[in-house]
Protein backbone atom coordinates (compact mmCIF):
# COMPACT_ATOMS: atom_id res chain seq x y z
CA UNK A 1 0.00 0.00 0.00
CA UNK A 2 3.18 2.33 0.74
CA UNK A 3 4.38 2.32 -2.66
CA UNK A 4 0.85 3.85 -4.35
CA UNK A 5 1.03 6.39 -1.66
CA UNK A 6 4.87 7.02 -2.94
CA UNK A 7 3.74 6.82 -6.38
CA UNK A 8 0.64 8.93 -5.94
CA UNK A 9 2.95 11.70 -3.79
CA UNK A 10 5.41 11.64 -7.21
CA UNK A 11 2.55 12.02 -9.91
CA UNK A 12 0.97 15.15 -8.30
CA UNK A 13 4.67 16.34 -7.68
CA UNK A 14 5.65 16.33 -11.01
CA UNK A 15 1.84 16.23 -12.43
CA UNK A 16 2.83 13.77 -15.26
CA UNK A 17 0.48 11.59 -17.23
CA UNK A 18 0.66 8.10 -16.14
CA UNK A 19 -0.84 5.61 -18.58
CA UNK A 20 -2.04 2.08 -17.49
CA UNK A 21 0.48 0.48 -19.12
CA UNK A 22 2.79 2.80 -17.22
CA UNK A 23 1.13 2.12 -14.21
CA UNK A 24 1.11 -2.22 -15.04
CA UNK A 25 4.77 -2.33 -15.58
CA UNK A 26 5.77 0.10 -12.58
CA UNK A 27 3.09 -1.37 -9.59
CA UNK A 28 3.87 -5.38 -11.05
CA UNK A 29 1.55 -7.65 -10.36
CA UNK A 30 -1.38 -4.58 -10.53
CA UNK A 31 -4.08 -5.89 -12.53
CA UNK A 32 -6.21 -7.12 -9.61
CA UNK A 33 -5.40 -3.78 -8.54
CA UNK A 34 -5.90 -1.87 -11.29
CA UNK A 35 -9.73 -3.70 -11.76
CA UNK A 36 -10.31 -1.63 -8.29
CA UNK A 37 -10.06 1.88 -10.02
CA UNK A 38 -13.39 2.19 -11.99
CA UNK A 39 -15.39 0.77 -8.84
CA UNK A 40 -15.47 4.54 -7.80
CA UNK A 41 -17.51 5.49 -10.78
CA UNK A 42 -19.89 3.09 -10.21
CA UNK A 43 -20.10 3.59 -6.47
CA UNK A 44 -21.20 6.55 -6.92
CA UNK A 45 -23.97 5.85 -9.12
CA UNK A 46 -21.81 7.07 -12.10
CA UNK A 47 -21.55 5.37 -15.36
CA UNK A 48 -18.27 5.55 -16.61
CA UNK A 49 -18.47 6.55 -20.45
CA UNK A 50 -14.91 5.69 -21.21
CA UNK A 51 -15.66 2.22 -20.73
CA UNK A 52 -16.18 0.19 -23.89
CA UNK A 53 -19.45 -1.34 -21.74
CA UNK A 54 -20.66 2.10 -21.64
CA UNK A 55 -24.09 2.34 -23.31
CA UNK A 56 -24.21 3.34 -26.88
CA UNK A 57 -26.84 4.63 -29.13
CA UNK A 58 -28.36 2.18 -32.27
CA UNK A 59 -28.46 3.93 -35.83
CA UNK A 60 -32.50 3.95 -35.00
CA UNK A 61 -35.72 3.52 -32.41
CA UNK A 62 -34.98 -0.16 -31.62
CA UNK A 63 -37.67 -2.59 -30.82
CA UNK A 64 -35.71 -4.50 -28.55
CA UNK A 65 -33.34 -3.46 -26.37
CA UNK A 66 -31.83 -6.82 -24.96
CA UNK A 67 -31.96 -10.06 -26.01
CA UNK A 68 -32.58 -14.00 -24.41
CA UNK A 69 -31.39 -17.00 -27.26
CA UNK A 70 -32.51 -20.36 -26.50
CA UNK A 71 -30.47 -22.17 -28.16
CA UNK A 72 -30.93 -25.78 -28.84
CA UNK A 73 -27.89 -27.99 -30.30
CA UNK A 74 -28.06 -30.73 -31.96
CA UNK A 75 -31.07 -29.89 -34.62
CA UNK A 76 -34.24 -30.09 -32.91
CA UNK A 77 -36.73 -31.94 -35.78
CA UNK A 78 -39.48 -28.99 -37.21
CA UNK A 79 -42.12 -32.10 -37.90
CA UNK A 80 -42.13 -33.28 -34.34
CA UNK A 81 -42.09 -29.63 -32.62
CA UNK A 82 -43.91 -26.69 -34.41
CA UNK A 83 -44.34 -27.72 -37.83
CA UNK A 84 -47.31 -30.36 -38.34
CA UNK A 85 -47.18 -31.87 -41.67
CA UNK A 86 -50.16 -34.03 -42.27
CA UNK A 87 -49.02 -34.89 -45.67
CA UNK A 88 -45.99 -37.14 -44.01
CA UNK A 89 -48.47 -40.16 -42.52
CA UNK A 90 -50.75 -39.71 -45.95
CA UNK A 91 -47.18 -40.95 -47.70
CA UNK A 92 -45.58 -42.98 -45.00
CA UNK A 93 -43.09 -45.04 -46.36
CA UNK A 94 -43.16 -43.08 -49.56
CA UNK A 95 -40.32 -41.22 -51.62
CA UNK A 96 -42.10 -38.24 -53.09
CA UNK A 97 -40.11 -36.92 -55.89
CA UNK A 98 -39.57 -33.45 -53.76
CA UNK A 99 -37.92 -35.54 -51.43
CA UNK A 100 -35.77 -37.57 -54.07
CA UNK A 101 -34.65 -33.96 -55.37
CA UNK A 102 -32.82 -33.23 -52.21
CA UNK A 103 -29.49 -34.68 -51.15
CA UNK A 104 -30.10 -36.71 -47.85
CA UNK A 105 -27.69 -38.94 -46.47
CA UNK A 106 -30.08 -41.71 -46.02
CA UNK A 107 -31.51 -41.49 -49.22
CA UNK A 108 -33.28 -44.98 -49.40
CA UNK A 109 -35.51 -44.30 -46.38
CA UNK A 110 -39.38 -43.20 -47.01
CA UNK A 111 -41.13 -40.53 -45.40
CA UNK A 112 -41.98 -41.13 -41.41
CA UNK A 113 -44.92 -39.99 -39.84
CA UNK A 114 -44.32 -38.38 -36.36
CA UNK A 115 -44.39 -40.23 -33.08
CA UNK A 116 -46.20 -37.67 -31.72
CA UNK A 117 -49.65 -36.04 -32.27
CA UNK A 118 -50.39 -32.39 -32.41
CA UNK A 119 -53.12 -29.85 -31.72
CA UNK A 120 -53.98 -26.36 -32.58
CA UNK A 121 -53.37 -23.40 -29.29
CA UNK A 122 -54.72 -20.04 -28.46
CA UNK A 123 -56.78 -18.01 -30.69
CA UNK A 124 -54.57 -17.71 -33.66
CA UNK A 125 -54.73 -21.61 -33.61
CA UNK A 126 -51.15 -22.72 -34.15
CA UNK A 127 -50.60 -26.37 -34.16
CA UNK A 128 -47.76 -27.58 -31.88
CA UNK A 129 -46.38 -30.81 -30.41
CA UNK A 130 -47.95 -32.74 -27.49
CA UNK A 131 -44.18 -32.57 -26.48
CA UNK A 132 -44.40 -28.76 -25.50
CA UNK A 133 -47.69 -28.43 -23.35
CA UNK A 134 -46.60 -25.41 -21.53
CA UNK A 135 -45.14 -23.74 -24.58
CA UNK A 136 -48.11 -24.31 -26.93
CA UNK A 137 -50.01 -22.24 -23.92
CA UNK A 138 -47.69 -19.29 -24.93
CA UNK A 139 -48.33 -19.39 -29.48
CA UNK A 140 -50.55 -16.01 -29.06
CA UNK A 141 -47.35 -14.53 -28.06
CA UNK A 142 -45.43 -16.10 -30.82
CA UNK A 143 -43.98 -15.31 -34.11
CA UNK A 144 -43.24 -18.75 -35.57
CA UNK A 145 -40.36 -18.71 -38.91
CA UNK A 146 -41.01 -22.22 -40.56
CA UNK A 147 -38.71 -21.53 -43.24
CA UNK A 148 -34.89 -21.07 -42.37
CA UNK A 149 -32.62 -23.03 -43.88
CA UNK A 150 -29.18 -22.65 -43.65
CA UNK A 151 -25.90 -23.88 -45.55
CA UNK A 152 -24.36 -27.30 -44.25
CA UNK A 153 -26.12 -30.37 -42.19
CA UNK A 154 -23.37 -30.61 -39.84
CA UNK A 155 -23.03 -29.68 -36.53
CA UNK A 156 -20.04 -28.02 -36.00
CA UNK A 157 -20.55 -25.73 -38.89
CA UNK A 158 -24.35 -25.26 -38.38
CA UNK A 159 -23.73 -23.99 -34.80
CA UNK A 160 -20.45 -21.60 -35.72
CA UNK A 161 -23.15 -20.78 -38.62
CA UNK A 162 -25.98 -19.61 -36.22
CA UNK A 163 -23.91 -18.28 -33.86
CA UNK A 164 -21.18 -16.45 -35.42
CA UNK A 165 -22.91 -15.84 -39.51
CA UNK A 166 -19.72 -17.95 -40.70
CA UNK A 167 -18.60 -21.87 -40.85
CA UNK A 168 -15.03 -21.26 -39.39
CA UNK A 169 -14.35 -20.68 -35.72
CA UNK A 170 -12.94 -16.85 -36.59
CA UNK A 171 -15.90 -14.39 -36.22
CA UNK A 172 -16.94 -12.84 -33.59
CA UNK A 173 -20.23 -13.52 -32.25
CA UNK A 174 -23.65 -12.43 -32.81
CA UNK A 175 -24.18 -11.63 -28.96
CA UNK A 176 -20.22 -9.80 -29.71
CA UNK A 177 -21.50 -8.02 -32.14
CA UNK A 178 -24.63 -6.94 -30.61
CA UNK A 179 -22.55 -5.32 -27.07
CA UNK A 180 -19.81 -4.22 -29.42
CA UNK A 181 -22.76 -2.01 -31.25
CA UNK A 182 -24.80 -0.97 -28.26
CA UNK A 183 -22.68 -1.39 -25.23
CA UNK A 184 -24.60 -2.81 -21.76
CA UNK A 185 -26.97 -1.43 -18.92
CA UNK A 186 -24.60 -2.06 -16.50
CA UNK A 187 -21.24 -1.24 -15.21
CA UNK A 188 -21.15 -4.37 -12.69
CA UNK A 189 -21.77 -7.38 -15.36
CA UNK A 190 -20.76 -8.00 -18.61
CA UNK A 191 -22.23 -7.36 -21.56
CA UNK A 192 -22.76 -10.51 -22.78
CA UNK A 193 -22.90 -13.67 -20.53
CA UNK A 194 -23.38 -17.56 -22.01
CA UNK A 195 -24.76 -20.11 -20.06
CA UNK A 196 -25.21 -24.39 -20.00
CA UNK A 197 -25.96 -26.99 -17.42
CA UNK A 198 -22.58 -29.07 -17.49
CA UNK A 199 -21.85 -29.14 -21.11
CA UNK A 200 -20.74 -26.80 -23.81
CA UNK A 201 -22.12 -26.34 -27.41
CA UNK A 202 -19.83 -28.21 -30.18
CA UNK A 203 -17.58 -25.00 -30.70
CA UNK A 204 -17.35 -24.07 -27.24
CA UNK A 205 -15.71 -20.18 -26.72
CA UNK A 206 -15.96 -19.58 -30.48
CA UNK A 207 -19.58 -19.28 -29.83
CA UNK A 208 -19.57 -16.12 -27.36
CA UNK A 209 -16.27 -15.33 -28.33
CA UNK A 210 -14.95 -11.83 -29.71
CA UNK A 211 -12.66 -12.90 -32.15
CA UNK A 212 -10.78 -9.74 -33.74
CA UNK A 213 -13.16 -7.41 -31.49
CA UNK A 214 -11.76 -5.72 -28.60
CA UNK A 215 -11.98 -8.26 -25.43
CA UNK A 216 -14.54 -6.45 -23.78
CA UNK A 217 -17.10 -7.58 -25.97
CA UNK A 218 -16.53 -11.50 -25.14
CA UNK A 219 -19.06 -12.93 -23.50
CA UNK A 220 -18.20 -14.42 -20.25
CA UNK A 221 -19.86 -18.25 -20.10
CA UNK A 222 -21.11 -19.94 -17.25
CA UNK A 223 -21.65 -23.76 -16.45
CA UNK A 224 -24.70 -23.65 -13.90
CA UNK A 225 -25.07 -26.83 -13.27
CA UNK A 226 -23.73 -26.05 -9.60
CA UNK A 227 -25.83 -23.47 -8.94
CA UNK A 228 -23.87 -21.89 -6.48
CA UNK A 229 -23.94 -18.38 -6.44
CA UNK A 230 -20.42 -17.42 -5.20
CA UNK A 231 -18.79 -20.15 -7.12
CA UNK A 232 -20.71 -19.61 -10.40
CA UNK A 233 -17.67 -17.97 -12.09
CA UNK A 234 -14.62 -19.15 -10.44
CA UNK A 235 -11.47 -16.73 -9.12
CA UNK A 236 -14.04 -13.48 -8.57
CA UNK A 237 -12.73 -13.44 -4.65
CA UNK A 238 -9.42 -11.56 -3.86
CA UNK A 239 -7.86 -14.03 -1.16
CA UNK A 240 -5.55 -11.59 0.09
CA UNK A 241 -6.98 -8.12 0.45
CA UNK A 242 -9.78 -7.06 2.34
CA UNK A 243 -12.74 -4.92 0.81
CA UNK A 244 -11.88 -2.20 3.10
CA UNK A 245 -7.90 -2.46 1.69
CA UNK A 246 -9.49 -3.22 -2.01
CA UNK A 247 -11.31 -0.12 -1.51
CA UNK A 248 -8.29 1.97 -0.23
CA UNK A 249 -6.56 0.96 -3.58
CA UNK A 250 -8.96 2.05 -5.59
CA UNK A 251 -9.31 5.33 -3.83
CA UNK A 252 -5.76 6.05 -4.48
CA UNK A 253 -5.96 4.54 -8.08
CA UNK A 254 -8.93 6.46 -8.94
CA UNK A 255 -6.40 9.70 -8.15
CA UNK A 256 -4.03 8.23 -10.02
CA UNK A 257 -5.97 7.95 -13.42
CA UNK A 258 -7.23 10.88 -12.89
CA UNK A 259 -3.97 12.46 -12.98
CA UNK A 260 -3.79 11.13 -16.69
CA UNK A 261 -4.51 13.18 -18.98
CA UNK A 262 -4.08 11.07 -21.94
CA UNK A 263 -3.21 7.47 -22.80
CA UNK A 264 0.68 8.10 -23.75
CA UNK A 265 0.30 4.60 -25.53
CA UNK A 266 -2.66 1.99 -26.78
CA UNK A 267 -1.94 -1.49 -26.39
CA UNK A 268 -5.53 -3.38 -27.56
CA UNK A 269 -4.38 -6.64 -25.67
CA UNK A 270 -3.21 -4.79 -22.43
CA UNK A 271 -6.35 -2.78 -22.40
CA UNK A 272 -8.80 -5.90 -22.89
CA UNK A 273 -7.35 -7.59 -19.74
CA UNK A 274 -7.18 -4.30 -17.55
CA UNK A 275 -11.29 -3.94 -18.76
CA UNK A 276 -11.50 -7.91 -18.05
CA UNK A 277 -9.90 -7.34 -14.39
CA UNK A 278 -12.15 -4.01 -13.83
CA UNK A 279 -15.07 -5.99 -14.47
CA UNK A 280 -14.44 -9.20 -12.17
CA UNK A 281 -13.44 -6.65 -9.42
CA UNK A 282 -17.17 -5.57 -9.62
CA UNK A 283 -18.29 -8.53 -10.58
CA UNK A 284 -17.30 -9.90 -7.02
CA UNK A 285 -20.24 -8.14 -5.25
CA UNK A 286 -22.59 -8.24 -8.75
CA UNK A 287 -22.32 -12.22 -9.29
CA UNK A 288 -23.63 -13.83 -6.42
CA UNK A 289 -26.32 -11.52 -6.32
CA UNK A 290 -27.95 -12.33 -9.58
CA UNK A 291 -27.18 -15.67 -9.41
CA UNK A 292 -28.92 -16.39 -6.43
CA UNK A 293 -32.31 -17.54 -7.31
CA UNK A 294 -33.19 -18.55 -3.62
CA UNK A 295 -33.60 -14.63 -3.52
CA UNK A 296 -37.10 -15.35 -5.82
CA UNK A 297 -40.00 -16.43 -4.46
CA UNK A 298 -41.16 -20.25 -4.01
CA UNK A 299 -43.79 -19.09 -6.84
CA UNK A 300 -41.81 -17.75 -9.11
CA UNK A 301 -39.20 -20.75 -8.58
CA UNK A 302 -42.19 -23.19 -8.94
CA UNK A 303 -43.53 -21.35 -12.22
CA UNK A 304 -40.02 -22.10 -13.98
CA UNK A 305 -39.71 -25.69 -12.11
CA UNK A 306 -36.52 -27.90 -11.09
CA UNK A 307 -34.70 -28.02 -13.88
CA UNK A 308 -31.41 -27.19 -14.44
CA UNK A 309 -32.21 -25.70 -18.34
CA UNK A 310 -35.58 -24.20 -16.23
CA UNK A 311 -32.80 -22.47 -13.38
CA UNK A 312 -31.46 -21.47 -16.24
CA UNK A 313 -34.06 -19.39 -18.04
CA UNK A 314 -34.63 -17.91 -14.35
CA UNK A 315 -31.39 -16.72 -14.32
CA UNK A 316 -31.76 -15.25 -17.83
CA UNK A 317 -34.41 -13.10 -16.60
CA UNK A 318 -32.10 -11.90 -13.65
CA UNK A 319 -29.26 -11.22 -15.84
CA UNK A 320 -31.07 -9.14 -18.34
CA UNK A 321 -33.20 -7.27 -15.63
CA UNK A 322 -29.91 -5.82 -13.87
CA UNK A 323 -28.86 -4.51 -17.01
CA UNK A 324 -26.82 -7.74 -18.94
CA UNK A 325 -27.74 -6.97 -23.14
CA UNK A 326 -27.96 -10.81 -24.39
CA UNK A 327 -28.13 -13.88 -22.89
CA UNK A 328 -27.45 -16.78 -24.39
CA UNK A 329 -28.98 -20.13 -22.68
CA UNK A 330 -27.60 -23.48 -24.45
CA UNK A 331 -29.88 -26.62 -24.12
CA UNK A 332 -27.85 -29.60 -22.98
CA UNK A 333 -28.53 -32.60 -20.59
CA UNK A 334 -26.33 -35.91 -19.35
CA UNK A 335 -23.14 -33.14 -20.43
CA UNK A 336 -23.71 -34.08 -24.36
CA UNK A 337 -22.86 -31.20 -26.11
CA UNK A 338 -25.16 -31.30 -29.21
CA UNK A 339 -28.72 -32.96 -26.69
CA UNK A 340 -30.99 -32.70 -29.68
CA UNK A 341 -28.58 -35.06 -31.83
CA UNK A 342 -30.89 -38.11 -29.62
CA UNK A 343 -33.06 -37.65 -32.98
CA UNK A 344 -30.70 -39.77 -35.20
CA UNK A 345 -32.16 -43.17 -33.47
CA UNK A 346 -34.68 -42.58 -31.28
CA UNK A 347 -37.26 -39.15 -32.01
CA UNK A 348 -39.63 -40.39 -29.99
CA UNK A 349 -37.65 -41.27 -26.93
CA UNK A 350 -35.10 -38.56 -26.85
CA UNK A 351 -37.15 -35.71 -28.40
CA UNK A 352 -39.42 -36.16 -25.66
CA UNK A 353 -36.68 -36.25 -22.87
CA UNK A 354 -35.47 -32.75 -24.56
CA UNK A 355 -39.08 -31.13 -24.27
CA UNK A 356 -39.55 -32.01 -21.13
CA UNK A 357 -36.14 -30.84 -19.26
CA UNK A 358 -36.76 -27.35 -20.97
CA UNK A 359 -40.94 -26.55 -21.89
CA UNK A 360 -41.77 -25.52 -18.83
CA UNK A 361 -38.58 -23.18 -18.07
CA UNK A 362 -39.25 -21.32 -21.16
CA UNK A 363 -43.00 -20.98 -20.84
CA UNK A 364 -42.15 -19.03 -17.15
CA UNK A 365 -39.99 -17.59 -19.24
CA UNK A 366 -41.92 -15.93 -21.69
CA UNK A 367 -45.01 -15.58 -18.79
CA UNK A 368 -42.56 -14.47 -16.42
CA UNK A 369 -41.28 -11.48 -18.46
CA UNK A 370 -44.65 -10.07 -19.81
CA UNK A 371 -45.81 -10.13 -16.43
CA UNK A 372 -42.66 -7.91 -15.40
CA UNK A 373 -43.05 -5.27 -18.35
CA UNK A 374 -40.02 -6.90 -19.94
CA UNK A 375 -40.95 -8.52 -23.09
CA UNK A 376 -41.66 -5.93 -24.75
CA UNK A 377 -38.82 -4.72 -24.91
CA UNK A 378 -36.73 -8.48 -24.66
CA UNK A 379 -36.68 -10.43 -27.71
CA UNK A 380 -36.88 -13.83 -26.64
CA UNK A 381 -35.21 -16.77 -29.95
CA UNK A 382 -35.53 -20.27 -29.69
CA UNK A 383 -34.20 -22.44 -32.13
CA UNK A 384 -30.97 -25.11 -33.19
CA UNK A 385 -28.72 -24.57 -35.94
CA UNK A 386 -30.94 -26.99 -38.66
CA UNK A 387 -33.52 -29.31 -38.27
CA UNK A 388 -34.15 -32.90 -39.04
CA UNK A 389 -35.33 -35.05 -42.11
CA UNK A 390 -39.16 -35.93 -42.77
CA UNK A 391 -37.76 -39.46 -44.01
CA UNK A 392 -36.58 -41.95 -41.42
CA UNK A 393 -33.11 -43.22 -40.51
CA UNK A 394 -33.01 -46.99 -39.50
CA UNK A 395 -36.68 -47.09 -37.84
CA UNK A 396 -37.18 -45.13 -35.33
CA UNK A 397 -35.01 -41.76 -36.10
CA UNK A 398 -34.55 -39.05 -38.22
CA UNK A 399 -30.80 -37.39 -40.14
CA UNK A 400 -30.17 -33.83 -40.33
CA UNK A 401 -31.70 -31.75 -42.68
CA UNK A 402 -30.73 -27.78 -43.70
CA UNK A 403 -33.16 -27.11 -45.98
CA UNK A 404 -35.60 -26.36 -44.56
CA UNK A 405 -36.46 -25.74 -40.21
CA UNK A 406 -38.45 -23.60 -37.88
CA UNK A 407 -36.80 -21.11 -35.13
CA UNK A 408 -39.53 -18.96 -33.46
CA UNK A 409 -38.85 -15.60 -31.52
CA UNK A 410 -41.51 -13.76 -29.18
CA UNK A 411 -41.37 -9.82 -28.03
CA UNK A 412 -38.71 -7.53 -28.74
CA UNK A 413 -40.86 -6.16 -31.35
CA UNK A 414 -42.10 -9.28 -33.85
CA UNK A 415 -45.73 -10.25 -34.23
CA UNK A 416 -47.80 -12.15 -31.71
CA UNK A 417 -49.59 -15.48 -32.92
CA UNK A 418 -47.79 -15.18 -36.46
CA UNK A 419 -46.28 -17.62 -39.06
CA UNK A 420 -43.61 -16.15 -40.85
CA UNK A 421 -42.75 -18.67 -43.95
CA UNK A 422 -43.14 -21.69 -44.69
CA UNK A 423 -41.66 -25.51 -45.98
CA UNK A 424 -42.78 -27.77 -48.45
CA UNK A 425 -45.61 -30.35 -47.75
CA UNK A 426 -43.44 -33.07 -46.14
CA UNK A 427 -41.73 -29.97 -44.06
CA UNK A 428 -38.19 -30.91 -45.85
CA UNK A 429 -37.74 -27.60 -47.43
CA UNK A 430 -38.14 -23.56 -47.49
CA UNK A 431 -40.36 -23.16 -49.95
CA UNK A 432 -41.90 -19.35 -49.04
CA UNK A 433 -40.39 -16.42 -47.29
CA UNK A 434 -37.34 -18.15 -47.27
CA UNK A 435 -35.06 -16.90 -44.43
CA UNK A 436 -31.08 -17.88 -44.16
CA UNK A 437 -29.14 -17.75 -41.33
CA UNK A 438 -27.58 -14.18 -42.87
CA UNK A 439 -31.50 -13.05 -42.83
CA UNK A 440 -32.23 -13.87 -39.20
CA UNK A 441 -29.29 -12.33 -37.75
CA UNK A 442 -29.78 -9.12 -40.31
CA UNK A 443 -33.71 -9.24 -38.61
CA UNK A 444 -32.55 -9.98 -35.14
CA UNK A 445 -30.12 -6.39 -35.06
CA UNK A 446 -32.61 -4.56 -36.49
CA UNK A 447 -34.98 -5.15 -33.54
CA UNK A 448 -32.08 -3.95 -31.44
CA UNK A 449 -31.83 -1.01 -33.32
CA UNK A 450 -29.11 -1.82 -35.37
CA UNK A 451 -28.19 -1.90 -39.12
CA UNK A 452 -26.75 -4.52 -40.08
CA UNK A 453 -24.60 -3.17 -43.03
CA UNK A 454 -23.60 -0.25 -41.16
CA UNK A 455 -22.54 -2.04 -38.16
CA UNK A 456 -18.67 -3.24 -39.06
CA UNK A 457 -15.64 -2.99 -37.87
CA UNK A 458 -12.18 -2.63 -39.95
CA UNK A 459 -9.54 -5.61 -39.16
CA UNK A 460 -7.01 -6.54 -41.63
CA UNK A 461 -7.65 -3.52 -44.38
CA UNK A 462 -11.36 -4.63 -44.13
CA UNK A 463 -15.08 -3.82 -42.90
CA UNK A 464 -16.17 -7.08 -41.42
CA UNK A 465 -19.94 -7.38 -40.14
CA UNK A 466 -21.87 -10.01 -38.90
CA UNK A 467 -23.80 -11.38 -42.37
CA UNK A 468 -20.72 -11.08 -44.32
CA UNK A 469 -22.01 -9.71 -47.47
CA UNK A 470 -25.47 -11.30 -46.89
CA UNK A 471 -28.56 -10.31 -45.29
CA UNK A 472 -31.94 -9.56 -45.84
CA UNK A 473 -34.46 -7.87 -43.33
CA UNK A 474 -37.50 -9.69 -42.88
CA UNK A 475 -39.55 -6.51 -42.15
CA UNK A 476 -42.74 -8.49 -42.32
CA UNK A 477 -42.82 -10.48 -39.25
CA UNK A 478 -42.68 -6.75 -37.50
CA UNK A 479 -45.32 -5.84 -35.12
Amino acid sequence: MKFFEHELAYRRATQNSLSRRDALMKMGGGFGSLGLASLIGSADGETDESSPLAPKKPHFKPKAKRIIQLFMPGGPSQVDTFDYKPMIAKHAGQRPDSVNRKTLRNTKMGLMPSPFSFKQYGESGKWVSDIFPHVAECVDGICFVHSMHTDIPEHAGGILMANLGALQPNRPSMGSWLVYGLGAETQNLPGFVAMSPRAQPRGKLANWGNAFLPGAYAGSYVNINSMKPDAVIKDLKNSSLSIADQRKQADLLGELNKLQLQRVEKDQSLEASIQAMEMAFRMQFSVPEVFDISKETQATRDLYGDSEFAKGCLIARRLIEDGVRVVQLNHSIDGYDIAWDTGHGDIKGGHSRLAKACDQGIAALLKDLEGRGLLEDTLVVWGGEFGRAPTSEGAKGRDHDHYGYTVWMAGGGVKKGFSYGSTDEFGLSAVENRMHVHDLHATILHLMGLDHEKLTYRYSGRDYRLTDVHGRVAHDLFA
